[in-house]
């Protein structure tokens, strides 16, 4: 089994995945943060990653769409309430927005699975501050694991 010891292994090993396998790479990131989002559309947005097959156009279209509108919402919610919660929520939002990213956008690295997996980062880092806590690599190693495990079953 591939040992991910560095974000720089880490980036390496989702930037020679493809598309698809990024997307589902990253749904499992999302998965492991979901608890953060109060926000049900999150969910939802990212269910046809879990769906057998590849995923339609539409369907991928439509989970960013409902997945950009509420990283937009939550944006707007936290900023304004200044509220640790509510942005770890935000993150959560953005992540599951980069996920179904259609194309990679200009000037990124090309990878969905990077910026989904750096959202959900964010997303722990703000509920540590919430809980009075300091931000520690703790999620970084968790995502190293799910990468290892998506790779190994291969």
């Amino acid at each position: 089994m591939t040992r991910i010891h560095s974000d720089t292994e880490f980036k390496a090993a989702l930037s020679a995945l493809s598309l698809a396998q990024q997307r589902q790479v990253g749904k499992r990131f999302i998965d492991h943060g979901i608890e953060l989002s109060d926000n049900p559309r999150v969910t939802k947005a990212v269910t046809f990653v879990a769906a057998s097959g590849l995923p339609a156009a539409a369907e991928i279209a439509d989970g960013y769409k409902a997945a950009k509108a509420a990283a937009i919402e939550s944006y707007t919610l936290c900023g304004h309430e200044g509220d640790w919660r509510r942005q770890a929520s935000h993150f959560v939002a953005a992540a599951a927005a980069a996920c179904p990213t259609p194309e990679p956008q200009a000037g990124s690295d090309g990878s969905v699975a990077w910026s989904t997996a750096m959202n959900v980062r964010m997303a722990r880092v703000c509920a540590k501050i919430a809980d009075g806590m300091g931000a520690d690599d703790t999620e970084a190693r968790k995502q190293y694991e799910i990468l290892e495990a998506f790779l190994a079953a291969g």
